[in-house]
């Protein structure tokens, strides 16, 4: 049926050569089109997830603080850059792929067999798919950095990629298969996927301070294991606490919780939390 079409196209308007040309620009004027609609629908769908309710921010929240703080317009800066360079990962592969269809139908307008091409160049074939599935590789994993906020421009990280000692630098640029790390005597790049094994020294755990109401006879380890339970449980899933749970006399018949958790806990899930553990403490 493609055949048919496009044998039509050729003899009722224009000769071969001119319909190649034709499938040329629409593939160009085709891939330039998909990168403003990307960049739109990712946009949009990260400000739609934000927006839906500060208690679900979705994917694109800032899931780690950063060491010593940071003000929120720099927070949304962080996700911006995330939303950006994931956004033109995407284009790029929709780009790709529209460039492999023009060939395909270029090879269809041209009456070429492709057979041919595959026949005559299948060692360069088999090495460009041997490279392209470490490109493919590292593209992934790309991606799932911009996703999980595992790390990102200004961060300070370390990550072992068989050297002697750990490599520690500052994250200059984190590209579509490579990411680009600065330290104080040069500039190195790795691809993404060497980079998997990775500690932050940029993120620290978040701060969760709260009241909660208690009985006389409750004391503080009660307090702690009471919050330690209810933490991962339905609805508080993404509470998870780190290291030491303080908890010190507060106002009349409180007590003040201080703890570090793996991420911002936000005022919703903070009433939940400081509900459920008044009720179980009452019993």
């Amino acid at each position: 049926m493609l055949d048919a079409l496009l044998d039509l196209i050729a003899a009722q308007a224009v000769t071969r050569p001119g319909a190649a040309v034709i499938v040329v620009l629409a593939a160009f004027v085709a891939t330039r089109l998909c990168r403003v609609v990307t960049r739109r629908v990712i946009r949009q769908l990260a400000k739609r997830s934000f927006i839906s309710g500060s208690s679900s921010p979705g994917s694109w929240r800032a899931r780690s603080q950063r060491v010593g703080g940071e003000t929120g317009e720099a927070r949304e800066q962080r996700r911006r850059q995330r939303i950006d360079a994931a956004s033109r990962m995407v284009s790029h592969l929709a780009s790709v792929v529209i460039w492999l269809v023009a060939v395909i139908v270029l090879f269809h307008v041209l009456a070429i067999n492709p057979a041919f091409f595959i026949s005559s160049a299948g060692f360069l074939g088999a090495g460009l798919a041997i490279g392209g599935q470490h490109k493919v590789h590292d593209y992934l994993t790309g991606l799932s950095v911009h996703f999980e906020d595992r790390y990102g421009i200004g961060d300070e990280i370390e990550f072992d990629v068989g050297w002697s000692q750990p490599v520690r630098g500052v994250v200059d640029h984190v590209g579509l298969v490579s990411t680009r790390v600065r330290d104080s005597a040069s500039t190195l790049h790795f691809g993404n996927s060497q980079l998997v094994n990775v500690r932050n020294l940029s993120q620290e755990a978040a701060l969760l301070e709260v009241n909660v109401r208690v009985s006389e006879p409750s004391d503080a380890d009660d307090v702690a294991a009471a919050l330690r339970r209810l933490a991962g449980s339905d609805g508080l899933t993404d509470v998870v606490f780190v290291g030491d749970i303080d908890v010190r006399p507060g106002a009349t018949g409180e007590v003040a919780v201080r703890a570090a958790t793996t991420a911002d806990v936000d005022a919703a899930h903070r009433s939940v939390l400081v509900d459920r553990a008044e009720r179980e403490l009452e019993r």
